[in-house]
């Protein structure tokens, strides 16, 4: 037996009060939290591998990330694939910062079937800036991340819409600097745009180019094919899938369905015929518009046809018609 002394709030998990405690964070905003922490883990001799692997870990194989911001010459947005997702977090790193965390306040969640949306409108991406000078740059805007409800947890989009952003710099350096208005000049100046560095900017801009051609690059990948064969490949398929029609198994259903039709008015037909019912005129069988020239119909009798109009022996159709055509002249 120890001499610890007893705790009035600890309940042991074999007696009968035992209740599992909740954890202190919800999952979603957890999975945010290791995100920061292997992001703080990173070295730099990171390379492509390691970006890789940390996309792969919280990231979906066909996940989206979005930044949406207001430049000098209007609103942007970028969006990316999965495959230029590490490039992205990358870039960050390569324009001078040293750390990257994402803090989320009053974050709001929804629960569906397959998945959850976490919604936080209070989000800010801080980033430590190394070069030019250290800088804390705080960037602040809303931020919507969509999990995969299993296991693994990781996100399918992310959605980040920048609103403002502060630079900080310390007063230690200003005081340092406070005698000479040339630094005190480049410390006044912003050293990134809406809180993106120009490595970054550069890089989503070169992603509307990238995006399209994924697929050229897979299939160069795959096939080892030349770039020109891959681009006429891709085409090629492109326009296979444009003219295809894609209603063509609706039609054969659908003329399926009409002969079923005629085969059961044919038997209908036929066994009235056969019980001795009132029988019909050969002629409503026949469909005139169909077996019958266009201009026939507007011929009132037969004697105003004129002679030599009809060469050789008269069909059976036309005979038919002559006989409608005299009674209603008569």
């Amino acid at each position: 037996m120890s001499n610890a002394p007893h705790d009035p709030f600890y309940s042991s998990p074999f007696g009968p009060f035992y209740r599992r405690h909740s954890p202190y964070m919800v999952q979603p905003e957890y999975r945010i939290y290791e995100m920061n922490k292997r992001l703080q883990s990173r070295s730099e001799e990171s390379d492509n591998l390691w970006w890789d692997a940390f996309s792969t870990e919280f990231f979906e194989d066909d996940a989206t990330l979005t930044l949406s911001f207001c430049l000098e010459d209007g609103p942007k947005r970028y969006t990316i694939g999965r495959t230029l997702i590490p490039r992205y977090f990358s870039t960050v790193f390569e324009g001078g910062v040293t750390d990257l965390y994402y803090i989320l306040k009053h974050s709001k969640e929804s629960f569906h079937n397959s998945s959850i949306t976490v919604d936080c409108d209070q989000c800010t991406m801080v980033t430590q800036h190394g070069k030019p000078m250290f800088t804390k740059v705080c960037t602040e805007g809303r931020l919507i991340l969509e999990f995969t409800f299993d296991d693994l947890m990781r996100i399918k989009t992310w959605h980040f819409t920048i609103r403002q952003y502060r630079e900080l710099v310390p007063r230690s350096i200003l005081a340092v600097h406070a005698q000479d208005p040339q630094v005190l000049e480049q410390l006044s100046k912003n050293i990134t745009r809406v809180g993106l560095t120009n490595f970054t900017l550069n890089y989503l801009r070169l992603c509307v180019i990238l995006e399209p051609m994924q697929e050229l690059m897979s299939r160069h990948k795959t096939y080892n094919l030349s770039p020109r064969d891959c681009l006429k490949t891709c085409l090629f398929q492109k326009w296979q899938r444009m003219v295809a029609p894609p209603a063509e198994p609706t039609r054969q259903t659908a003329t399926k369905r009409r002969k079923r039709k005629n085969s059961a008015s044919s038997a209908s037909n036929s066994s009235a015929g056969n019980t001795g019912g009132k029988k019909r005129s050969p002629a409503n069988n026949f469909n005139l518009s169909s077996q019958v020239p266009v201009s026939t119909p507007l011929l009132a009798c037969p004697h105003l046809v004129p002679a030599g109009t009809h060469t050789g022996s008269p069909t059976p159709h036309a005979l038919i018609h002559a006989q409608m055509n005299l009674g209603t002249c008569m």
